[in-house]
């Protein structure tokens, strides 16, 4: 064994002899506790993984390995989200199925994933685009599809339950999440034909087609989720994106509003994650408050929380997607609203949210009736307002409501002064507090006292009701696209119906061209023959969250081909104990995993309601930037130090061609063409890049390839320095440059087990000292890998080698705990000297070592002794004597006699355990 650290050869080794022994490979054992360690699974890119990626799946790993150590059964899996847009848009780009390019893209992930050392137990890999995956993640839509949500058993129940009481009673006292307009009898219900009937169950299904809003892309040709949409743009491509009423597929999530509310209260996660979910479902109790159109018929409902502003009410705004507008608005405006409703149709309803300074609208000529006052109040249309939100219409009041009064100053609408105290020429009163005034029957009462009022009569006049409202809306569940998961339904007569579970899975077809067809139709339409027994089978896919929504059940029985998990591997697994993924995720996945276990608890398959016991939110690695100046007019390339001689402009360039902040001048003028005659401007002989801390990205020329540092310094130093960058929920800079410390660490560790380039590890006893620097680590360690504070240990585990080091230990009793200690973090490296140390089995399965308190106890002090404030000696004096000891023995010391001389002492003063300062003339 040689005395330097030859990482490369030892992590190849390693890696293979845990691939070959299936070290990580773990199966249900009811006789050891267990823990469930999981990470939010990568959807795998042709880029690859850069360094910023494995940040999570480093901190899991020391979790994981640490957990196996203390005794726990461990499951640690991965797997791929393989399903999605870019695939397929290589595919249309290319013509090559997008089968082919996911696989290529997840061998090169899993090359890197393996490469670092991870634990994952690789039998349990799932990709949510096999069939075997996919086949369950139909089951639950159609389970889905089969079940409707009992509001007064708050739980989801069979559809065959909720035919059985509209059979028996009609629909009138049925307390059901549903949006069904219509009352009926149980004679009514059983003179409806099929598609009739069918059409009344979609009202009430958790999974159900009906016309919905959706972000429409011509150009990729499907519908995208709000969070696919940036600036009326498509994330993907840049392409624009225009609102439109579309016939979809949508899951009743706001059936478990409630209860994804309460439960939340269950959660060992950050407050903020649970304050995002808490403003994305946005619970709000109020009123709703039914307009009646002049000279119509028809209401316009709307929905406040501040029902108390009744009598400030100058206008109704309706969202430009309203169902009524073309119907209310009157000839003379009818142009003007169309160009409007046109030009909301490219913004999204964030950006519509966000600009709360660009103020547009349209007048439509119709009024509704005040229900107090009897007077006209006009109504308007304005980007403002959501479709989506509420009634799609609001009261607007604007002397309360501060995006209301700017709505109204821009258009000259009245502004009505109701809160005492308000100053409506300057601003909107959004207070709750004050009492009311100009509100007639209100006048003098409080807000709490005005609102109750008049929810009483409303109610007594016909006209509203007190309502509870959420900001979150049902989940769009069909994607216009063919890289998905087909939804299991064909059309009998236009009536959709689910294909059984037993005939799952529906698998993709082949088709000519991944684009939708020529009349619009999704790409399944160019499949020949996609029919279910000669019906036409749905030609929508479903969206790249479906899968992602259960996957951590199916790595708890990954082969299993009739459940997605079997009851007894559930059972045992039961929740993830701890989750590890960005927080960018809050209110997208995240709340869809919890509403499917949730609702798959409610039919029976779970035995708990919520996935993710624990999360942790890891913060990014940026990228530290490298960027050369260029003269404007000279176009020479000026060092950065010499730039203020210069009216320069900054290019970035790729940080693999700087060391050290240098810039290697040969290689960039090979690497970009426009510089291959630059002139550069030289500090010392060298050229001097400026830095700047940005998000990793191509397009910076930060990015940093895990691979080129595992070559350059292995795979050990690359997890050590990520840990040690800074806390893990929060964002840092990656600077290769600090590398080169904690590689060093890891060279000195090794070279504790080598005296003169042997190997020398002796079976003496441990002296106090050495013990006390083990023991010291294993408490830290121990303590910080249970609150997750990986960088504090890589501290820790520095000072411990320093110390150990400085001590000469080469003791068995001192280096075999250290390594158990290390071996999480660096485990290549620990496993290789474990051999070493004779052991036949891995260090896996060596028990986590525990720190005895008496070792921690000094049996000395070493004092610093100062003279008049400046340290001149340390004196070892033993850790029980008192103050009176300790200065009679500084007074008596010939180290004290040599720096005071002839000088009297005035006073000495000691702080036991710490210092003594000897004050003098």
């Amino acid at each position: 064994m040689q005395a330097d650290y030859p990482f490369s050869s030892i992590e190849e080794k390693w890696r293979k002899r845990w691939a070959d022994e299936h070290t990580f490979a773990v199966s249900a054992d009811t006789t050891l506790p267990k823990y469930y360690v999981l990470d939010m699974f990568p959807y795998p890119s042709g880029a690859g993984l850069h360094v910023g990626h494995p940040l999570g799946y480093i901190a899991s790993d020391i979790v994981a390995r640490y957990k196996r150590n203390c005794g726990f059964n461990v499951l640690h899996p991965m797997g791929y989200d393989s399903f999605g847009l870019p695939a397929e848009q290589y595919a249309i780009q290319t013509g090559q199925h997008p089968a082919i390019t996911t696989a290529a893209n997840i061998q090169r992930y899993r090359s890197q994933l393996d490469k670092m050392g991870f634990s994952f137990d690789w039998s349990r890999e799932v990709k949510t685009s096999d069939p075997g995956y996919y086949k369950h993640t139909q089951s639950i839509f159609v389970r889905l599809f089969e079940h409707w949500y009992d509001t007064s058993l708050n739980r989801a129940r069979p559809v065959t339950a909720l035919t059985e009481i509209f059979s028996q009673q009609g629909n009138a006292t049925v307390q059901a999440a549903h949006h069904c307009k219509s009352i009926f009898s149980a004679g009514e219900w059983k003179r409806m034909s099929e598609k009739e009937q069918s059409d009344v169950l979609l009202c009430y299904r958790l999974a159900y087609l009906s016309d919905a809003m959706v972000n429409w892309c011509p150009a990729l040709g499907t519908v995208l989720s709000n969070d696919e949409v940036k600036d009326g743009f498509s994330e993907r491509g840049g392409h624009p994106v225009v609102r439109m009423r579309m016939k979809q597929w949508s899951l009743r999530i706001t059936a478990y509003a409630d209860r994804l509310l309460e439960s939340l209260q269950e959660l060992d996660w950050s407050e903020s994650i649970k304050e995002a979910q808490r403003n994305w479902i946005g619970k709000s109790t109020g009123c709703s408050i039914r307009f009646q159109v002049k000279n119509s018929e028809r209401e316009i409902e709307v929905f406040t929380t501040r029902p108390d502003t009744i009598f400030g009410v100058s206008f109704l705004t309706l969202a430009p997607e309203h169902e009524w507008v073309s119907m209310l608005t009157t000839p003379e405006y009818k142009q003007a609203v169309q160009d409007y409703v046109e030009y909301t149709a490219s913004r999204s309803e964030r950006e519509r949210q966000a600009e709360v300074k660009k103020i547009t609208g349209q007048f439509t000529g119709a009024y509704v009736v005040h229900p107090f006052t009897g007077k006209d109040i006009p109504v308007w249309i304005g980007d403002y307002v959501l479709a989506g939100y509420g009634t799609g219409a609001v009261m607007a009041v604007p002397g309360g409501d501060s995006r209301d009064y700017a709505f109204a100053r821009h258009f000259s609408l009245p502004v009505i002064d109701i809160i005492s105290g308000s100053n409506i020429e300057k601003e909107a009163n959004e207070s709750k507090e004050g009492v009311l005034i100009y509100s007639d029957f209100l006048n003098g009462l409080s807000v709490k006292e005005a609102s109750a009022l008049v929810i009483q009569r409303i109610a007594q006049m016909g006209a509203g009701s007190a309502v509870t409202q959420y900001r979150l809306r049902d989940a769009i569940f069909g994607r216009q696209r063919y890289w998905g998961e087909p939804i299991p339904v064909y059309y009998r007569d236009e009536i959709p119906m689910v294909i059984s579970e037993n005939e799952l899975p529906l698998t993709l077809p082949e088709v000519d061209k991944y684009l939708p067809t020529e009349d619009g139709e999704p790409p399944l339409a160019r499949a020949r023959d996609f029919t279910y027994k000669g019906y036409p089978l749905e030609k929508s896919t479903m969206p790249g969250w479906a899968g992602s929504s259960w996957y951590f059940l199916r790595y708890m029985d990954p082969h299993n081909p009739n459940l997605p998990a079997s009851k007894e591997a559930i059972g045992y697994w039961n929740q993830v104990d701890l989750y590890i993924g960005g927080s960018e995720h809050a209110t997208g996945h995240l709340l869809y995993a919890r509403f499917w276990t949730h609702f798959l608890h409610d039919t029976g398959m779970l035995p708990f309601r919520e996935p993710f016991r624990k999360l942790i939110n890891q913060g990014m690695i940026q990228g530290t930037s490298a960027l050369v100046y260029i003269d404007k007019s000279s176009r020479a390339i000026i060092s950065k130090n010499l730039t203020h001689k210069y009216d320069t402009y900054a290019v970035h360039v790729d940080v693999n061609l700087v060391n050290n902040q240098v810039l290697d001048i040969g290689k960039f003028r090979e690497w970009r063409e426009e510089y291959r005659n630059a002139q550069f401007v030289l500090e010392e002989g060298k050229y001097f890049c400026g830095s700047e801390v940005e998000k990793m990205s191509k397009s910076k020329w930060n990015v940093v390839n895990p691979d080129d540092v595992i070559e350059k310094y292995g795979a050990d130093t690359l997890r050590m320095y990520e840990m040690f960058l800074g806390p893990l929920e929060l964002s840092k800079p990656w600077n290769t440059n600090g590398i080169t410390g904690v590689h060093g660490f890891l060279k000195k560790c090794w070279k504790l087990f080598f005296h003169q380039g042997v190997w020398s590890v002796s079976d003496q006893e441990a002296t106090a000292a050495e013990r006390k620097s083990l023991h010291k680590l294993i408490k830290k360690v121990r303590e910080d890998i249970e609150r997750f504070s990986f960088n504090t240990s890589v501290s820790a585990f520095m000072i411990c080698v320093n110390e150990l080091t400085e001590l000469s230990c080469n003791k068995r009793e001192i280096l075999e705990p250290l390594l158990v200690c290390l071996s999480p973090f660096a485990p290549h490296m620990c496993e290789e000297l474990w051999e070493k140390m004779g052991h036949t089995r891995s260090v896996v399965y060596a028990p986590f070592p525990e720190h005895n308190e008496a070792y921690l106890l000094a049996d000395t002090v070493e004092y610093p002794v100062s003279l008049n404030g400046k340290t001149r000696f340390k004196i070892s004096l033993p850790a029980a004597m008192d103050a009176a000891g300790v200065e009679a023995a500084v007074r008596e010391s010939a180290d004290l006699m040599k720096f005071l001389g002839d000088k009297a002492i005035r006073k000495v003063i000691v702080v036991p355990g710490r210092i003594v300062n000897v004050v003098h003339a």
